[in-house]
């Protein structure tokens, strides 16, 4: 059970140096995958290591309102997940579903209740109906399947309409959020008949739609791609029983920038460079920000002396993560420009604007542009920070509070979204 913490949050100043081996939760990218592919599954299927989270409890609940069974054991952190004998895709032929605000949810699930015969409706939080979601019902769509959302918004609530999926050809694009793709491509295996999906234009967090095809093969179903189009035959069944979830890459990063920003070494078990996860890829970053970047036996660990360069980097591809470098940015010896992430702002807040507010509160000169930031170190100074209702905020901006005395945390609790026990592990590490 997650412990309850002041709000706000009182972040303590680390003296020196840190060490210390930290086992982040499983990964939510990962988990809610596997959950989805594993209800399709024509036995019992069985997975560890899973996130228990905000966004996994929302996901499993949904499942088991479509009719599905899922056994869910915190304590081992395993799931089992099963469907009615016989019965179609999605065992339900109607229902409300609550999303919250987990955008894979509400994605994944969307391309999964096209299997089903029956009307779904799919709801979330008020900053879910802002989220976008409309290019993936126009992909529904072209594949015959009534999707439809709120009316003039192209976001949720939704409803899908369906009598099966039959296949086809589909045109998609995946510049807003690589998570319409990968719905598409995590029910395609199971449609009556073969699915090619082509990409229309850029795609972003190329990292994740890579995880989703690996996944697909790491559960026995076929995929082909060129890279623009990918083609899935359909009808086809899951021949393992069991998947092992990876730690979480995005959690991990906030432990290896502590490492970064007041300098010492952090390993996270579980974690090396060859990661399902593009996330794993932040510790390229802080290498060239001057840490010592090493996959050992133990883990993939950071090594920093306190002392950081500013660098010019694009970071479309590991986006969760943005946050977090910045807050490391702050430390650094000159400016830090962060480009081609205009995506974020449709996350769970607007993460470049609230970002360069947060920062600024700390006498940071931040400079936004449409697509990103630059981060100007100078003198800084305690302050009390909004987090938006944003685990990632939270996180990221409770580092910044390892060397500046005076940050408090407002909201804290919100990182029950992905890691509910960020505070524990983070005040373990800090003494």
């Amino acid at each position: 059970m997650p412990m309850t913490w002041p709000d706000p949050y009182p972040v303590k100043p680390v003296a020196g140096p840190i060490v210390g081996v930290i086992t982040v939760p499983g990964s939510k990218s990962l988990t809610n995958r596997a959950l989805v592919l594993a209800a399709q599954a024509d036995h019992p299927f069985r997975l560890t290591g899973v996130l228990d989270s905000d966004d996994t409890q929302v996901m499993m609940t949904c499942l088991r309102r479509l009719g599905f069974f899922v056994e869910h054991d915190v304590e081992r952190a395993t799931a089992v997940v099963s469907r009615p004998a016989g019965g179609s895709r999605i065992p339900a032929s109607s229902a409300d579903l609550f999303v919250g605000n987990s955008g894979t949810t509400v994605r994944f699930l969307g391309a999964m209740l096209g299997l089903g015969q029956g009307t779904y409706r799919l709801d979330g939080v008020p900053r879910m109906r802002e989220r976008p979601i409309q290019d993936l019902l126009d992909g529904l769509q072209q594949l015959g399947i009534d999707a439809t959302g709120d009316a003039g918004t192209g976001c949720p609530p939704i409803t899908i309409r369906t009598t099966g999926w039959r296949g086809g050809r589909v045109r998609v694009k995946a510049d807003v959020s690589s998570q319409y793709l990968s719905g598409l491509m995590l029910a395609a295996p199971f449609g009556d008949g073969e699915t090619v999906i082509e990409v229309v234009g850029e795609a972003v967090s190329e990292p994740y739609i890579a995880m989703t095809v690996a996944m697909l093969r790491d559960f026995g179903l076929t995929t082909e791609t060129d890279g623009r189009a990918y083609r899935i035959p359909g009808g086809q069944t899951i021949v393992t029983d069991d998947y092992a979830v990876e730690p979480d890459a995005s959690s991990a990063s906030y432990f290896f920038a502590a490492a970064a920003i007041v300098g010492g070494r952090v390993t996270v078990p579980g974690l090396s460079p060859v990661s399902r996860q593009g996330d794993v890829r932040f510790v390229d970053a802080l290498q060239r920000m001057g840490c010592v970047v090493q996959d050992t036996a133990a883990g993939l660990t950071v090594t920093g002396d306190g002392t950081l360069r500013g660098i010019d980097i694009d970071m479309n591809a590991i986006s969760d993560t943005v946050m977090t470098l910045a807050a490391v940015a702050c430390f650094a010896d000159g400016p830090t420009t962060i480009t081609n992430v205009a995506h974020i702002r449709h996350k769970e807040t607007d993460r470049l604007t609230a970002l360069a507010t947060e920062l600024r509160r700390f006498g940071i000169r931040v400079d936004e542009r449409p697509d990103g930031l630059t981060v100007h170190p100078g003198p800084t100074h305690g302050a009390v920070v909004d987090t938006y209702d944003d685990h990632r905020m939270a996180m990221s901006l409770a580092l910044i509070g390892l060397r500046v005395p005076g940050v408090l945390v407002n909201n804290p609790s919100c990182t029950a979204k992905t890691y509910p026990n960020f505070w524990q592990d983070f005040e373990s590490m800090a003494k």
